[in-house]
This record gives C-alpha cells, sequence and structure tokens, in this order.
C-alpha cells in the first residue's frame, strides 16, 4: 500500500515540475544589432527590397544601405567601415588574400545604352553593334563615327560615356571587350545614374548601365529616353531574330538565364563580409537572402542563381 501511495504523488510532482520549467521558458530574444552595406550600385535595387522584407520579420535590426560602387563596397568592407559589401564583378584574388568572403546572391548583366534621340537609331536597331566596334568606340585613341559603325558616309562622331567611379559595370563591361576599366575611353561620369543622365542628353552618346538603372522597374521597358543598343552577337552585319532581346527587362533577363546573352557583361553578383561575420544579424540576413530572399529576385529584374550556388554561399556561413 505504501508502495502504490507513492507512485501517483511521484508522478503528480513530476508533471506539476514539467508543467513549471516549460511555461518558464522564456520565448527567443527578438533579433536586434545594426548592419552596414555598401557598394555597387548593381545590386543597390535588390538589395533595399531584401532590407525592407527581412525587417518585417525582424523590425528591431536596423540597417544602412549605401551605394557608391563596387571599388566602394570592397574597400569599406575589408576596411571595417562596412559589415557587407556590394559586389558587382569577379573577387580578386588578393581581396581573398585579405580575407574577403565572398557569397554570390543573383545575377544580372550590363548593357550598352543609347539615346533616344539619336537620328541614326532605326539603322542601329536593324544591324546591331558588333563586338570589334564596340571595342573601338571605348578605345581612347580612335574617333570612331556613327558611319564607321553603320558603314556609311555619316560623319557624326560617337560621344562616348564611361563610369568614373571603380565599378563592377566599368569592369565588366571592360572584361567583354578584352580590356581593364582603367583602359576604357570616353567622358568619365560617376554612378549608374549619370551615365544613363548623360546618354539620354546626347543624342549621339553611347554608355553602359547595369540592367536595373536602363530598365524602368515600373514599365519594365528602357527609361524615358533611353534605348538598348543590341549587340551582333555573330558579327553578320544584321540583327537576327534570335538576337532581338532588349525591348523589355524580362525579355534580356531570359536572355541572360539561357546564356544567349554572353558572360560577360552577364556575371554573378556578391555580398562580401570580412571573413564569416561576427555579428548575428549580419549573418542571420545573408541566410534569409539566400533562402526566402530568392522569391524576390525576378521580380526586382535579377536572376536567380542556380541552387548549388545558393547551397556553397549557405555552406560558407557555417
Amino acid at each position: 500500500m505504501k508502495k502504490t501511495a507513492t507512485f501517483p504523488l511521484v508522478f503528480g510532482l513530476g508533471l506539476a515540475l514539467s508543467t513549471f520549467s516549460a511555461s518558464q521558458v522564456p520565448p527567443p530574444a527578438p533579433l536586434g544589432g545594426t548592419i552596414s552595406i555598401s557598394g555597387a550600385w548593381a545590386l543597390y535595387p535588390i538589395v533595399l527590397k531584401w532590407v525592407e522584407e527581412f525587417k518585417k520579420l525582424h523590425p528591431k535590426v536596423t540597417i544602412d544601405v549605401q551605394a557608391g560602387g563596387a571599388g566602394k563596397g570592397m574597400a569599406d568592407v575589408l576596411s571595417g567601415m562596412a559589415d557587407l559589401g556590394m559586389v558587382s564583378r569577379d573577387i580578386h584574388p588578393e581581396e581573398t588574400a585579405r580575407g574577403a568572403l565572398a557569397v554570390a546572391v543573383t545575377k544580372d548583366g550590363v548593357v550598352a545604352t543609347l539615346s533616344a534621340r539619336n537620328p541614326y537609331l532605326a539603322e542601329i536597331l536593324k544591324k546591331g553593334i558588333n563586338r570589334r566596334q564596340l571595342t573601338d568606340i571605348w578605345t581612347d585613341d580612335k574617333a570612331v563615327t556613327w558611319g564607321q559603325v553603320l558603314g556609311t558616309s555619316v560623319a557624326a562622331p560617337v560621344r562616348v560615356f564611361t563610369r568614373s567611379d571603380a565599378c563592377g559595370a566599368g569592369e565588366t563591361w571592360a572584361a567583354f571587350l578584352g580590356k581593364k576599366q582603367e583602359e576604357l575611353g570616353g567622358i568619365g561620369v560617376y554612378g549608374d545614374p549619370g551615365v544613363a543622365d548623360a546618354v539620354r542628353r546626347e543624342p549621339l552618346g553611347i554608355g553602359y548601365n547595369n540592367i536595373n538603372f536602363a530598365y524602368d522597374p515600373k514599365t519594365l521597358k528602357p527609361f524615358d529616353g533611353l534605348v538598348i543598343a543590341p549587340i551582333d552577337l555573330d558579327g553578320n552585319g544584321r540583327l537576327d531574330e534570335a538576337e532581338r532581346f532588349y525591348a523589355t527587362r524580362g525579355d534580356i533577363t531570359a536572355a541572360i538565364a539561357r546564356n544567349i546573352y554572353p558572360s560577360p557583361p552577364a556575371r554573378d553578383l556578391y555580398l562580401v563580409a570580412k571573413g564569416k561575420p561576427a555579428k548575428k544579424a549580419v549573418v542571420e540576413f545573408l541566410r534569409w537572402v539566400l533562402a526566402d530572399g530568392q522569391k524576390y529576385v525576378p521580380e526586382t529584374g535579377y536572376i536567380p542563381l542556380a541552387p548549388d550556388k545558393l547551397k556553397a554561399g549557405a555552406d560558407a556561413l557555417k
């Protein structure tokens, strides 16, 4: 009897302790802290979207985003001035040696841009511009006319614009032309918006822009006053049907996704930290970008990465 009476008492005490312990376990503390992000204009629109959505989940996290070019992003993160750098080019070996940990997060491309007021626009859109001609256009010691581009006697000069800031767009466009950014000729203009505006105002102008500064996110067509200069990929002197994929942002991103648009100027885009981030908020933000954040990639005009690249980025954060 004594043994039998003890069992319910012990059982009841255990149940009470269990209930007490479960009720006293505090909920996880909300994620907080600060994240500073600096760098490439190419990543700026989608990073703003990611920040907006991430803060809905974690309102106590403060995130500051500043665009200024891929070179600034890399310099800021390696010097400790930023937690993450937005970099829109390949990572250099010397940067990796200094601790740069690059996480590929999406993909986009660079396009040549023209003024919608170009008097030879109809012929340009019919023939396209081949890679050799583009190389000549951005070579400092060559004065190229629109007649030379189109095979006519037109003497009007091509007014060339390039980026004055160290940037992924400049480096990527230069690589497509077999050059380095510092070897590109033309009038130097700061930032993606600056180049787009300079080209828009100059009827004889040509420049290059990241996709999301060439296409209007509302209409998905090129911004008013801009036209995308089509590339004659096979160099046959005409723009074939398979090379006509510039009318909308969806057309060009689909061409990049199918590897029809060449690489470069199509490229991966990176968020870069100096070593594995010590801040929990930074790690959680990167993990979210590589997982749930990917659903915002197509709607913001970017191209999703292959699952193996996303997994590689996630593994680097473990």
